[in-house]
């Protein structure tokens, strides 16, 4: 098989691979390999493809992965639930995690609630908030 067919399968390959990611896996292998397709076409042997594909693909790695970092915010942003985290609460309806119920009350809201020892913790109980847990509130009785 020709080398150009092989580096054009490749770019396709690391292509589709890099549409379906959402990090940015794969692009610097597309350079590469479209470095190395040219290389074929110019009649270079296979080890000098192989070292253009290598040398290509790194440095566009190494130019591009600090700009990219910058731009993806790979940080959370706070929301106002996160400020319940460590606030007492009282157990409003009994909090059981294999019925899969339970509510407590803190800052003047209520909120599902799971124990995060999976006890069952009774009704009107003190309880400390560990995490947020998508809409629910993972609780411990006790600091």
């Amino acid at each position: 098989m020709k080398m150009y067919i092989v580096w054009a399968i490749a770019i396709v390959v690391f292509g589709v691979l890099e549409g379906i990611t959402t990090q940015l896996v794969s692009i610097w292998f597309v350079l590469g390999a479209i470095a190395a397709l040219i290389a074929s076409l110019c009649s270079a042997t296979l080890p000098v493809q192989v070292i253009i594909f290598v040398a290509v693909t790194v440095i566009a790695l190494i130019a591009t992965r600090p700009i990219v970092k910058k731009r993806i915010n790979t940080t959370f942003e706070k929301t106002n639930a996160d400020r319940c985290i460590g606030n007492e609460a009282v157990v409003c309806e009994e909090i059981d995690n294999l019925k899969a119920k339970g509510q407590v009350k803190t800052g003047g809201q209520i909120w599902s609630a799971r124990s995060s020892d999976g006890s069952v913790i009774p009704e009107n109980t003190v309880v400390t908030v560990e995490k947020i847990d998508g809409v629910k509130l993972i609780v411990k009785i006790g600091n």
